[in-house]
């Protein structure tokens, strides 16, 4: 599984220093090579500009704005402008119904019903982790209520009925950015107050992220990268208007900074502490980054609390990728190193992954990149084609494994693909082995999940 994750950009590089700078130690790192990268990996990408900050132990060493807040103004991005996050969000929602659990305001295996009124029958016994930890059995793609209204987040989710379910809860894992808009509502009930001022209240104040943001009506009192997409011309152009809804911020929509974000990083990478102060208690840095939900068919990788866990170059790390409309975001954290980096970009999807690299090969003993071999085949017997033969549903996404001509296959966008069997349960298709596919094992030992993408599908029809 591939957890390791876009006009012509003009040479505006507009440095803005941030408090925590340690000049003694950056001195000897020469960044020059790492700007020249991500200018360049902007052009190459149709993306105006960026964000990037570089953290080490408990000081940021580089922080920088490189290329266009906007197109049309070419105002150059600095490090204090904000960006729209995207998933990253899920960091911030899942620390935030930690710290509700720590103070003692609500039990992370208690079922929601206890704290969330007028939720169906079903809903009400997920718990917090399981939603936090997307093992809660939630579909990723149940349809949002549109709305600027903030009340829109509980009215849509007492609207939910049994189909907002794939499977049963705690069974797999399978990312969902619906369990997270309950998350949300779970923090919104329980602090007695609207989503976004309670996350104000419980991280972005005691954290000093001042101009951290879910409102957009705030966001653009300060200075705001603005969201492009690539036009037909495959040049950027300006998302008009911007989009916003408010059903859908704890999963994906605080505005910020990478001088806010490193403050947040900080405090994770060193136990709870920033500038002397315990803003985070160490435990709950501790359960975010733990390792609740194992990630079919990668043995290294692991879902956290709004955290992936995975193993890159040698290097273990903890962080979480986000794309909204407009933006694309990225913080990628070697908690045993006590390094980290974070890339703001304001094109959509867009996380300059080659730039990502450039950083972390500064500041961090990375094994160098192993060359990219074929995978060998393993064969697949009559029975076993059998066992894994199906259609595996979540909603509206399907998957169907067949055998044909003594082969296997499966169908998906209404294309088939043979299948390459790589391991026991896991198999690639696709010109370069770049799709692949992992089969998962009910309690009963039989075939009854497939993983593909981050999501997870039940078998709902053998063949």
């Amino acid at each position: 599984m591939n957890v390791k994750l876009t006009l012509m950009v003009l040479a505006i590089m507009a440095l803005v220093s941030f408090p925590l700078i340690e000049k003694s130690r950056s001195a000897s790192i020469d960044f020059a090579d790492l700007e020249r990268t991500l200018l360049a990996e902007l052009q190459e990408k149709n993306t105006p500009g960026a964000a990037i900050a570089i953290i080490q132990n408990d000081r940021v060493l580089f922080a920088k704005g490189l290329g266009l807040a906007s197109v049309e103004t070419n105002a150059p991005v600095t490090a204090d402008m904000l960006f729209r996050l995207g998933s990253t969000t899920k960091m911030f929602t899942a620390a935030a119904i930690v710290a509700l659990a720590e103070q003692g305001k609500i039990k992370l295996d208690a079922p929601i019903g206890n704290y969330v009124p007028g939720l169906s029958p079903r809903l009400s016994q997920v718990t917090a982790h399981q939603l936090i930890s997307n093992t809660a059995g939630l579909r990723d793609s149940i349809e949002p209520l549109q709305s600027q209204d903030e009340a829109a987040l509980g009215r849509m989710i007492r609207s939910w009925k049994d189909d907002s379910f794939f499977t049963e809860p705690g069974r797999i894992y399978s990312y969902s950015s619906a369990g997270y808009w309950l998350a949300g509502l779970v923090i919104e009930e329980v602090a007695g107050k609207p989503y976004a001022d309670a996350m104000e209240e419980i991280l972005f104040k005691p954290l000093g992220m001042n101009r951290s943001t879910f409102r957009p009506t705030s966001a653009m009192t300060w200075p705001l990268a603005l969201g492009h997409n690539v036009g037909e011309n495959k040049r950027p152009v300006l998302i008009r208007p911007a989009f916003n809804n408010t059903a859908q911020w704890a999963a994906g929509s605080i505005f910020s900074s990478v001088n806010d974000l490193s403050r947040f990083v900080i405090a994770f990478l060193n136990d709870g502490k920033l500038e002397g102060r315990q803003v985070l208690s160490p435990s709950l840095v501790a359960k975010i980054a733990a390792s609740h939900a194992a990630i079919p068919g990668d043995a290294d990788s692991h879902y956290g609390y709004g955290l992936m866990n995975f193993r890159y170059r040698g290097i273990d790390f903890t962080g979480h990728g986000g794309f909204s409309r407009g933006y694309g975001s990225m913080i990628q954290m070697a908690r045993k190193h006590r390094t980290a980096v974070i890339i703001l970009t304001n094109r959509s999807g867009e996380t300059l992954p080659r730039t990502m690299d450039k950083a972390m090969e500064l500041v961090l003993p990375l094994e160098a990149k192993g060359e990219e071999k074929p995978r060998r085949s393993i064969a697949v017997s009559a029975s076993e084609m059998k066992d894994f033969a199906g259609v595996y549903s979540h909603h509206p996404m399907t998957w169907e494994i067949f055998a044909k001509d003594g082969k296997l296959f499966v169908r998906f966008n209404s294309a088939e693909h043979p299948l390459k069997r790589v391991d026991r349960l896991k198999f690639v298709y696709g010109a370069s082995d770049e799709n692949e596919i992992a089969l998962f094992q009910g309690i009963d030992g039989k075939i009854k999940y497939l993983f593909a993408d981050l999501y997870a599908a039940k078998k709902v029809d053998s063949r």
